[in-house]
C-alpha cells in the first residue's frame, strides 16, 4: 500500500482541514494504547471529506473513521494510510420538524452521545436517556447499535445519511436500516455522517432524574478513573458475559498491564502501563477460558483495528 507520506505535498493541496502526522492513536482511545497513524485528518464537512476519499483511493492509500476512540483496539504498531475524525458541521445537532408527539433531530455522526443527550435533556426531549454514560460518538453509536437498559439507539433513527467509500452520498431510509443486536448492517457501506432521530416530548425534570438515575447505576457497577473500552464483550443469546466471565474465575486476571475488572468482569481494564498486545493476549485467554467451562464463543463488542483490512 502506497505510504500517505510520500503523497503529503498533495495531500495538502488539496486537504485544507488539520493534518496530524504521525500522531499516535493511544491519545484518540479510551483503552489508552496504540501506535501512530500516519496521518490523523479532522473533517470538517461533507464536501471536503468527499473529495479526500476520492483523492485516497485514487492514490490507493487506506483510510478509517473513528469515532472518540470508546470501542477501539488500535495495534502497538499503529495503522498505516489516513485516519479521520469528524468535527465541525458533521458534529451538529439540530430540530428539523415537530411531530405530534415530539420532534425530529438530526444530528452529525461526530457529535458525542453525551452532548446529544444533554441536548435532549435541555429541550425537555426523551428517548435517548438510556445512553447516558455510554461513550463515544453518535455515528459509532449508530454503526453499534449502542444499547443499554433494554433500548437501543436503532429504534430511534429515521434515515442516515451515508458517504459512501467511493466519495458519492446516499441517505438511507428506516425500511432499509439493517439494525440488530449491537450491529447496523450497513455500516460498511460507507462513512455515517448523519442521521435523523426521533425524540418524544417530556417532562425535563424527569428526564434529568431519569438520567441520574442511570448515571449514578453505572458508577455503582462499572470501573470509574480507568481506562477502559467500557463492555468488552458482546452479551451472547440469553447470558450475560460479565457473568460467565465471572464465574470461570477470570475476575482480576491480568496480562501484563491490562486487568480483567473486580468491579464487573465485562470490563477490560488500562491499569496504566498496558499495551494493546496485552489487551489482546487477556482478550484471547478469557475467550478460550469462557468456551472450556461454558462451551460459548465471547464476541467482541470492541473493534479490533488493523485486522483483517479494518
Amino acid at each position: 500500500m502506497p505510504s500517505l507520506h510520500s503523497h503529503a505535498t498533495e495531500l495538502q493541496q488539496i486537504w485544507k482541514g488539520q493534518i496530524l502526522w504521525d500522531c499516535p492513536l493511544a491519545r484518540f482511545s479510551t483503552l489508552k494504547v496504540g501506535g501512530p497513524a500516519e496521518a490523523v485528518l479532522i473533517a470538517q464537512e461533507q464536501e471536503g471529506l468527499s473529495r479526500l476519499i476520492r483523492w485516497l483511493n485514487g492514490q490507493g492509500i487506506g483510510w478509517q473513521v473513528i469515532g472518540r476512540g470508546s470501542n477501539i483496539l488500535v495495534p502497538d504498531e499503529g495503522l498505516t494510510g489516513a485516519v479521520i475524525i469528524l468535527d465541525g458541521e458533521l458534529a451538529a445537532i439540530e430540530e428539523i420538524a415537530a411531530t405530534d408527539s415530539g420532534r425530529l433531530l438530526r444530528a452529525g455522526a461526530g457529535a458525542s452521545l453525551a452532548r446529544l443527550a444533554a441536548y435532549c435533556t435541555d429541550q425537555g426531549l426523551t428517548g435517548l436517556e438510556f445512553t447516558v454514560g455510554i461513550p463515544g460518538s453518535f455515528g459509532g453509536a449508530i454503526v453499534m447499535n449502542a444499547g443499554a437498559w433494554g433500548r437501543e439507539i436503532g429504534a430511534l433513527i429515521e434515515s442516515v445519511t451515508l458517504l459512501d467509500r467511493q466519495g458519492d452520498l446516499h441517505v438511507i431510509e428506516r425500511p432499509a436500516l439493517k439494525f440488530s443486536y449491537r450491529r447496523w448492517e450497513n455500516f460498511a457501506q460507507g462513512i455515517v455522517l448523519s442521521a435523523i432521530l426521533t425524540v418524544a416530548n417530556g417532562d425535563r425534570q424527569m428526564i434529568a432524574s431519569t438520567c441520574r438515575e442511570y448515571a449514578e447505576s453505572r458508577r455503582r457497577k462499572q470501573p470509574q478513573g480507568v481506562a477502559s473500552a467500557g463492555s468488552f464483550f458482546k452479551n451472547p443469546a440469553g447470558q450475560a458475559a460479565g457473568r460467565l466471565i465471572d464465574e470461570a474465575g477470570l475476575k482480576g486476571t491480568k496480562f501484563g498491564g491490562a486487568m480483567v475488572s473486580m468491579q464487573h468482569a465485562n470490563f477490560i481494564v488500562n491499569t496504566g502501563t498496558a499495551s494493546a498486545r496485552d489487551i489482546f493476549a487477556l482478550m484471547r485467554e478469557i475467550q478460550t477460558k469462557v468456551f472450556d467451562k461454558f462451551g460459548i464463543r465471547l464476541e467482541p463488542e470492541v473493534h479490533i483495528l488493523g485486522q483483517n483490512g479494518n
